[in-house]
């Protein structure tokens, strides 16, 4: 479990290919990472399987995970937000993020506002319908709120987020380009309580 607080950028030192199968390599900077430990990527909860001396981590993603998220893209070089899970006794700062990527968006506009960001995103459908005015959303793995939501002549939604300077400067959301995809999380419990809301099958 994370919290949609990006704790820091790492780039991508390695990826390469095994069947559908992606394997990444990153400069976590970190030293204290151990094997099976859970890192949240661009929002997509992945496992450390190999480890080398300076904090180089190596994860796999698999073809579900690049089927469903923008990590198909990621190229060496890149660079990409991290944040290890939570634990119990610390401030849950965002908002509940499972790291379970449920799809993309595409960024659409991108204006200065004082300072700040605004960003416009299209969503499909089938997760704008969790997405609520002042509701939570995880992109790319920040925790955000959304300011706006508003249909869009081709079928989408049409989200509008604030960034504000200190997540412009820390995410790689300063790096992001009109038309990329960025990895979307809804809010789990809009899910739940869906799910809680249909009607139980007849016997």
């Amino acid at each position: 479990m994370f919290s949609g607080i990006i704790e820091r950028l790492a780039p991508v030192i390695g990826v390469s290919q095994q069947g559908r199968t992606r394997v990444l390599v990153l400069q976590s900077g970190w030293d204290d990472l151990s094997l099976g430990e859970s890192v949240a990527i661009n929002g997509v909860c992945l496992t450390v399987t190999h480890l080398e001396a300076g904090g180089a981590a190596t994860f796999f993603v698999s073809p579900e995970t690049t089927s469903r998220s923008s990590l198909g893209r990621v190229a060496e070089g890149d660079r990409v937000n991290l944040e290890r899970s939570v634990r119990l006794e610390t401030r849950l700062s965002g908002h509940l993020v499972q790291g379970h990527v449920d799809g993309t968006a595409r960024l659409v506009t991108v204006t200065p506002e004082e300072g700040a960001f605004r960003l416009e995103l299209a969503l499909p459908a089938a997760l704008a319908r969790y997405c609520v005015e002042k509701g939570s959303i995880a992109l790319d793995g920040i925790s955000l709120t959304i300011n706006s939501v508003s249909p869009a002549t081709d079928g989408s939604t049409i989200i509008g987020i604030t960034i504000i300077p200190h997540t412009w400067e820390h995410t790689n959301l300063h790096a992001a380009r009109l038309g990329d995809d960025i990895n979307v999380e809804v809010d789990v419990i809009a899910k739940y309580v869906e799910r809680l809301c249909q009607p139980y099958p007849k016997p």
